[in-house]
């Protein structure tokens, strides 16, 4: 009898080393899991750490989706080490998409090569370029980025497992993007400006350092680190440059060169002993005792965060929170808005954020920890996260569609699970868990996410933390559709109409009254909403689960880091809820200037 030998296929397995848990290291480790590898993750804070996560040696291929710290020559000296550069072929230094961003490059991109002795001049083992978006740092870091170099982590592991590919000499690959060279880092004496610039080299200079450093500025004789630049008015003004015009909502208007002016929605504010963390930036001028009642309040369209629009029988509320933190205000407004397009003629009722890489993450920490009464005003704050939940719910002649624009944490997650469809960009993570702040949460999660994804798997989400993807998302019942990132809005609009069609949508209302009069007979909103509080009651004000040290300790370890950074000071960190900087990132793979310029006022 001759024995069958079976052929097996060895599965790769990958240990991540990054110097953060931030975002691009959670998408490169689910979309590893997700092409088939064994993941292990390990957090680092520098070369010690790094040689004893290797010294383990179960692994086939190491790599590094973002590190603070270089890798040690010994690890690549043993290992292959393929770095990612947020830069095309060519471009080298800490701070490229900071200087693409501030000289507004067209075309930018991520390379994967080797790592050699020169900072970012080694072979190349995969590219990417893309139209750089107009927006911040932090949301091009997230979104076109981090697409970019998730492929190129996903093409480097497939190339590491074929020993025929021998990475490319820079020299010999085809430049995509031109001019690319060597670049200093970027000091505030780079980022720096006058009031009296024009007002698009303003808002370039400030959206290069947002989210973090920042730009170091005066605004009413203060000093202060801008964030959250929106355009202002194109011409006209005769204030003098540096002068603030203009208040809405969190926001104030600053004159410019030009007869310009930009809005400015977050700052940070030099205070006696120190520099609070980033805030709304009404609110941190307040704190550093700047009056703005005798700045005119625009009631116009400028600084708008929720804009309403129809199509028909279609109605779209749009919202956008800065990093996805939603003040208590943006959560009253936004309630107002939904309530008032509930009124309407409708079938459909959209509610989405406006783009970007962030969708929400429920509570403004900022806001709460510059408040002389935090929690107070985490209170007041969760209130009105759950009074827009409620609206959404009541929303009963429209069928509703929560649509995830970008990733999302914590009560962000919640939010849209109170619409009736639910639907996800493809690059959204979810975190769907409260217990890393010391909170219970609230949002009426404990009625919405049980009856989307079962009472076990709902208890499994809040308490195991951790990120997950839209697949499995959707595999759970958590939404209900994927979206592609690149034809998001023309998927979301084909879905609206196909639930504004009379029959389909009076079947979805229908089912959905009867489910809420079966539901809220057996147990009324109000009690869901009673036991949530009354266990964030007990976060908030008997301080049960560490919530103010974990809030302190989160903003003003962000706020220190962007002080350390501006001064030069280390690398760069990890991207946080808050903010990103990026530099950088290496992969490994087994075989045997100046002060800064002072605005004027």
């Amino acid at each position: 009898m001759v024995r069958r030998i079976e052929k097996v296929e060895m599965v790769q397995r990958i240990l991540l080393l990054s110097g953060a848990d931030n975002g691009l290291t959670r998408r490169a480790a689910l979309a590893l899991r997700r092409a088939g590898r064994v993941v292990h993750v390990v957090i680092v804070a520098g070369s010690a750490d790094m040689e004893a996560a290797v010294a383990r040696g179960d692994f086939d291929l190491v790599i590094c989706p973002f590190l603070k710290a270089r890798i040690p020559e010994s690890i690549y000296r043993k290992w292959t080490t393929v770095v990612i550069h947020p830069g095309p072929v060519g471009d080298r230094g800490a701070h490229s998409l900071d200087w693409a961003i501030s000289e507004a490059a067209p075309v930018w991109g991520v390379t994967a090569m080797s790592a050699v002795e020169e900072l970012d001049a080694g072979p190349v083992w995969a590219t990417r370029t893309f139209v750089l978006p107009v927006a911040r740092k932090s949301v091009v870091y997230n979104a076109a980025v981090a697409d970019a170099a998730v492929e190129c982590v996903l093409e480097t592991a497939d190339k590491a497992a074929d020993p025929a590919f021998e990475p490319v000499d820079q020299a010999s690959v085809k430049r995509r993007v031109a001019d690319t060279a060597a670049r200093p880092r970027m000091r505030q004496g780079d980022r720096g400006f006058d009031w009296s610039a024009d007002p698009e080299l303003i808002l370039r200079r400030i959206r290069a350092a947002d989210g973090s450093p920042g730009v170091l500025s005066m605004i009413m004789g203060c000093a202060v680190y801008l964030y959250d630049a929106h355009p202002g008015r194109a011409g006209g003004l005769d204030a003098g440059p540096g002068t603030v015009i203009g208040r809405r909502h969190h926001g104030v208007e600053v004159s410019c060169g030009s007869g310009g002016s930009i809005w400015i929605g977050h700052l940070r504010v030099e205070l006696g002993e120190g520099w609070s963390c980033k805030a709304p930036a009404a609110a941190a001028l307040a704190l550093a005792g700047l009056s703005l009642n005798s700045v005119a309040l625009d009631r116009g369209d400028a600084f708008s965060d929720i804009s309403y629009e129809r199509t028909g029988y279609i109605g779209t509320v749009t919202f956008e929170a800065y990093n996805g933190a939603m003040t208590a205000d943006l959560c009253r407004r936004l309630v107002a808005a939904i309530d008032a397009a509930a009124r309407q003629d409708t079938r459909v009722l959209v509610i989405r954020g406006r783009g970007g890489a962030v969708f929400s993450n429920g509570l403004h920490l900022g806001a709460i920890e510059i408040s002389d009464d935090p929690a107070g005003a985490a209170w007041r704050n969760i209130k009105a996260l759950n009074a827009v939940c409620r609206a959404i719910l009541s929303a009963t002649s429209q069928v509703t569609i929560g649509a995830f624009t970008g990733s999302a944490g914590a009560g962000g997650v919640m939010l849209p699970l109170a619409a009736d469809v639910v639907v996800a960009t493809d690059r959204a993570l979810l975190d769907p868990h409260y217990a890393t702040m010391g909170l219970g949460g609230s949002e009426l999660h404990t009625y919405t996410l049980p009856r989307r994804v079962g009472a076990e798997t709902a208890q499994r989400l809040l308490t195991e933390g951790g990120s997950i993807d839209t697949v499995e998302a959707r595999a759970i019942g958590l939404i209900d559709q994927i979206c592609p990132d690149d034809g998001f809005d023309r998927t979301l609009t084909d879905l609206a109409h196909h639930y504004a069609q009379p029959s389909r949508w009076r079947k979805t209302t229908d089912r959905k009254k009867e489910r809420l009069a079966r539901d809220l007979a057996r147990k009324p909103l109000d009690a869901y909403e009673y036991e949530e509080l009354g266990e964030m009651a007990r976060n908030l004000f008997d301080d049960s689960g560490g919530f103010a040290a974990k809030r302190s300790a989160f903003m003003n370890k962000t706020a220190r880091r962007n002080d350390d950074r501006a001064r030069g000071i280390g690398r760069t960190v990890g991207l946080d809820t808050h903010g990103a900087d990026v530099s950088s990132t290496q992969v490994t793979s087994t075989v045997a200037n100046g002060s800064p310029t002072r605005g004027r006022q």
